[in-house]
């Protein structure tokens, strides 16, 4: 029974088929349950997927949170890719400080250009419109240098090595299936050789053929005839003779030659096992080849991706500059008009710096600043130097104050600045609230308040 089941099971294995003896899904649902080897792939390959993996996620992470950065609504998000997957072009958007621009317009407008209220709010509103063309460069730039290669990255590079690494997977699989089947050819050629003639033939395999010989069949069917004369040997007892199949009908049974197999043509069968392999380990290492080499090209996207970045960099610089200058453009001319409106105060600036700025708001600035002697006589900028050198600082005592940006003077009636220098100002009764009155060993002159961080 024993040697039966065996031969039966190696008829199944053989009568699978010749390329791929198990199904692929069936070959991996063995190896995840631990129940066939698999061949693994060298530390250095490994790598390279696990490099060119943690590239996919964190390029995925990055693109996603950089379109958010540059679009936080989620819909105006979607309706782009909508647009982008339609191969449409996506429709102007005005940016929420041209939006605030055109209301503060419209408010100044209606509520009286004239009026102080409504002569800033225009000021502010061409002020948010510049901000607002400038982050749609930036936006522009940024999705062209940046988000676009990261997108060809994850649908054009990243697809070519999934592909190829799908059918890596392949031809391991078909590989491991036909180590699987050489191993199993060669256990059952190594018992077929040990058991010799002992290997049953396919006679034993199959039902036996009981059926009475001709002498016993004549003894059951009696004479022919009332004279016909009995044979010799009708007295003998009526037996059962096995009559086996002859020789020739064996090839009408189709099952005859794999469930009888002698060593010869187990020998054979190793052999052609062993040639699907080496055909099985060509393709693999053929296909391994090509993913390396895909995987190694995962340096030359980080090359690619660190020159975006630089220029997302870059991009986002220049955007940042030119908010400032449109920021610092308008806290000078609603400083003029607040020193209009207000004698004898200045507006301190509230830009942050890299030591921490002072938390002291411009009116508290302007009040707690010390004034010095009345300026408002103060001659022409030839004879102002002269005079600055007579004001002496107030009673009250001065403050200090560190200096941003370098700065050159104007004229002489004012005082070269460097940038993260101390000096010590203090303002004048009737100065124009932009420029106060600095100090640097003994030398004296006007400098602009946006240079000046004022320290408590």
């Amino acid at each position: 029974m024993g040697r039966s089941s065996s031969f039966s099971v190696c008829g199944q294995l053989l009568c699978r088929g010749a390329t791929m003896p198990c199904p692929r899904t069936y070959w991996f649902t063995e190896e995840k349950f631990g129940q066939a080897e698999r061949t693994e792939l060298d530390a250095h390959f490994e790598n390279l997927l696990a490099r060119a993996d943690s590239t996919k996620n964190w390029t995925e992470k990055i693109l996603r949170q950089t379109e958010v950065l540059l679009q936080p609504n989620p819909s105006a998000r979607v309706e782009e890719f909508l647009y982008e997957k339609l191969d449409r072009k996506v429709p102007s958007r005005v940016t929420n400080g041209e939006l605030l621009a055109q209301y503060m317009a419209e408010a100044a407008s209606e509520l009286g250009p004239a009026t102080p209220y409504g002569k800033t709010l225009t000021k502010v509103a061409e002020a948010e419109k510049r901000l607002g063309a400038a982050e749609r460069d930036f936006i522009h730039a940024a999705s062209i240098n940046f988000l676009t290669p990261l997108r060809n990255f994850l649908e054009g590079d990243w697809k070519t090595i999934s592909k190829e690494r799908r059918l890596l997977q392949n031809r391991r699989l078909d590989l491991d299936a036909c180590k699987a089947r050489l191993k199993k050819a060669k256990a059952a050629e190594a018992k077929a050789t040990c058991e010799g003639d002992t290997v049953p033939d396919f006679q034993e395999t199959r039902p036996r053929n009981y059926i009475l010989s001709a002498s016993a069949s004549a003894a059951a069917a009696g004479p022919s005839s009332p004279g016909a004369a009995a044979p010799e040997h009708s007295s003998r007892p009526l037996s059962l003779r096995v009559l086996r199949p002859r020789a020739q009908s064996a090839p009408s049974l189709p099952c005859c030659p794999v469930l009888s197999w002698s060593p010869k043509l187990w020998n054979d069968e190793v052999d052609k096992a062993e040639q699907e392999l080496r055909v099985a380990q060509t393709e693999f290492d053929r296909q391994a080849e090509v993913t390396r080499l895909l995987l190694e090209g995962i340096s030359s996207t980080h090359v690619n991706h660190l020159r975006c970045l630089h220029e997302f960099v870059e991009a986002q610089t220049t955007y940042y500059a030119q908010c400032y200058r449109h920021m610092l453009d308008l806290q000078r001319q609603l400083g003029s008009s607040q020193g209009a409106i207000f004698p004898g105060t200045f507006v301190g600036t509230t830009e942050p710096a890299s030591p921490p700025l002072s938390s002291t708001s411009p009116a508290t600035a302007a009040a707690t600043m010390p004034v010095g002697p009345s300026a408002s006589g103060l001659a022409p900028p030839g004879e102002a130097a002269l005079r600055l050198e007579e004001v002496t600082p107030p009673a009250s005592g001065t403050r200090k104050a560190r200096v941003l940006y370098d700065y050159e003077a104007a004229d002489s009636s004012e005082l070269a600045l460097l940038a993260d220098e101390l000096i010590t100002v203090y303002s004048l009764p009737g100065m124009d609230p932009d420029w106060l009155i600095g100090e640097r060993g003994n030398k004296k002159g006007k400098v602009p308040v946006t240079y000046l961080e004022l320290l408590s």
